[in-house]
């Protein structure tokens, strides 16, 4: 049997009542707190300068996120850039190609977008190959992998990755009480955040749930033990994997 009092997920409190993760707080009287280890950051003019890309040097512009959208058209205007109506957009989803609609006139003919909500970029490589002319940049973070980038480049595609925002540690004040029983993290960039706020971190009993392989291997990598694995065919979710362990470790049991 496993006591279990506090919890801290690193992520936003979620919006909906229905959260699983408050069934899990009533179901196992446990207390859940929510804090971003993470947030995101736009580059300010210096920073996106120092790449050296001219945004009217390319035709086209590749999106994965609506974040990638918001400071893409930030940047553009401080530095009072007017993006030509012949400028073409290429998004991983139609949810974030609909978001285009905030900042330009949508018009089909310009914005492209995979038939299937996956959200995967790969999905986009029929549609660039058919517009295998266009100049790409692909507005992306500072942590984006260059794994597409090198599919297009593979095949003959003008593409350069050009970071248009950074994902920094969110910092936690000296005041704050760091006393939880498990810490559940989502990407390699919360750990990094832990080990930034806490220098000297030392797990002791406290449980680390991960989501994600890239996750797990951060909390291996940082010397610490992953107790709780999710993400994966057999557990896909994290408040899934939560509950499992809490069942077979029969917490907060009487």
């Amino acid at each position: 049997m496993l006591k279990i009092k506090k919890i801290l997920v690193s992520q936003p409190k979620p919006t909906s009542d229905k959260s699983p993760y408050f069934d899990i707080a009533t179901k196992y009287n446990v207390q859940i707190d929510f804090k971003p280890f993470i947030k995101v950051e736009g580059l300010n003019l210096q920073e996106f300068r120092s790449q050296r890309i001219e945004v009217l040097d390319y035709t086209a512009v590749i999106f994965t996120a609506r974040t990638a959208i918001d400071h893409f058209f930030r940047l553009c205007d401080e530095m009072r850039i007017t993006i030509p109506e012949t400028m073409k957009y290429f998004c991983v989803s139609e949810k974030i190609a609909l978001y285009l609609q905030k900042f330009i006139k949508y018009r089909k003919r310009k914005v492209f977008f995979p038939a299937t909500e996956t959200s995967k970029v790969e999905e986009l490589l029929p549609q660039i190959k058919r517009h295998a002319d266009e100049k790409y940049l692909y507005a992306v973070s500072d942590v984006c992998k260059d794994n597409f980038l090198t599919t297009l480049q593979e095949n003959n595609i003008h593409c350069t990755k050009a970071i248009f925002y950074k994902t920094v540690s969110a910092d936690f004040s000296k005041e704050e009480s760091f006393d939880y029983d498990m810490l559940v993290f989502f990407s390699p960039e919360g750990i990094n955040s832990l080990l930034k706020n806490f220098p000297n971190y030392e797990q002791g009993e406290t449980i680390i749930a991960a989501l994600g392989p890239k996750t797990a291997q951060a909390v291996t990598n940082a010397n610490l033990r992953l107790d709780i694995a999710a993400g994966t065919p057999q557990v896909p979710s994290m408040t899934g994997a939560i509950e499992a362990f809490f069942k077979e470790n029969k917490v907060n049991k009487k």
